[in-house]
């Protein structure tokens, strides 16, 4: 049952939305950019990290994160100068997945929100932390030739950060949702890291779901039967777009998106003898691997955003344990202060008009 497997692997965090992870000295520190709700932070703190700063713009994720961590992040990154942060071991980064996301414009670098990248350069350039991570969506691996995933590697490399990066699914850390996303590591000086091995428990939606949810989560007619409408247009045209019905002995779901609010036709739960429905926004969190104590937007609109921007706490946490495991025999960091010249890298993949 994944309600409980998922209870075991979030044993112990339950004291962490409260207080710090650790009654001691932390074991290590990091700072979380790009935070939005705290999903990477979690595992990280749950481990022994004490959080020394944070960033995320978003007004409505920022109170969500305060409720739950006990902090008001920092907004734009932009106006974040390196000096000004606490020295910490660590630095994670959800950076924006829409300038890569299928979803999107795909504009990647070229995309303002793309280039928020080189702030984060900028921040271990000064800092020079032992490891990076940084999570993205499946699409940055392949970008534009790949030319993208390059510039970060290549900016990373010459930071004297060794590299490591992998796609991972959720749906093979035990939650019911096929959700891929790339997981980039770096070690400063170099160090023996393997990703995890999946553990590949079988997951079934139903142990997720509410057994009562409340009757306006039901789509109405007029949307259902837009839904079906557009489908079978689809259908005729001979491609696969429209929504997509799961039940309670479904495996997993589709991957939930931060535009799930507007129709929720990735993720239609069916009913007997009623229309399908929506998740609410405490089966959306459980799809993510959330622990039950976290707090929720009070907005459906703004939680559903969250949580479909968010990252799979399982996951995050397989990886975190990996991470620490191998700073365990990290190899001497070099502490080479050559800068890194963004502008000769961006030049060199053909980036002639990003300003960094």
């Amino acid at each position: 049952m994944i309600m409980k497997t998922a209870a075991k692997l979030a044993s112990g965090q339950m004291s962490l939305l409260k207080s710090k992870a650790c009654t001691g000295a932390p074991e290590f520190k990091f700072i979380d950019l790009f935070a939005g709700i705290g999903g990477i932070r979690i595992p990280f703190e749950e481990l022994g990290g004490e959080c020394v700063f944070t960033s995320e713009w978003d007004g409505p994720c920022q109170v969500v994160y305060e409720a739950n961590f006990g902090e008001v992040p920092f907004g734009d990154i932009t106006k974040v100068k390196p000096e000004n942060i606490s020295p910490f071991d660590i630095l994670l980064a959800g950076f924006p997945c829409q300038p890569f996301s299928q979803a999107g414009l795909k504009k990647g670098l070229n995309d303002t929100r793309g280039t928020l990248f080189f702030n984060i350069v900028k921040i271990l350039d000064y800092h020079r932390p032992r490891v990076v991570l940084l999570e993205n969506v499946k699409r940055l691996a392949s970008h534009d030739g790949g030319n993208t995933l390059k510039v970060i590697l290549e900016s990373l490399k010459n930071l004297n950060y060794q590299t490591y990066y992998k796609v991972l699914n959720a749906r093979d850390f035990g939650v019911p949702q096929n959700r891929q996303r790339i997981f980039i590591i770096g070690f400063l000086g170099g160090a023996d890291f393997d990703f995890p091995i999946p553990p590949k428990l079988k997951t079934r939606l139903g142990d997720i779901l509410e057994g009562y949810p409340d009757p306006k989560y039901t789509i109405s007619d007029k949307l259902w039967a837009g839904h079906k409408r557009r489908k079978k247009e689809h259908k005729i045209k001979g491609n696969g777009f429209g929504y997509s019905l799961f039940d309670e002995n479904s495996e997993y779901t589709n991957t939930i998106s931060a535009r799930y609010y507007k129709d929720g036709s990735e993720i239609l739960i069916k009913q007997k003898n009623k229309n399908p429905r929506k998740l609410t926004p405490m089966e959306a969190a459980r799809l993510q691997g959330f622990p039950e104590t976290f707090k929720i937007s009070a907005s459906n609109t703004q939680a559903y955003k969250q949580f479909g921007n968010s990252v799979s706490v399982p996951v995050v946490r397989a990886v975190a344990e990996s991470i620490l495991k191998a700073m365990k025999n990290q190899k001497t960091a070099s502490l080479n202060k050559r800068k890194v010249n963004l502008r000769e890298i961006l030049d060199e993949h053909g980036y002639l008009n990003i300003a960094v």
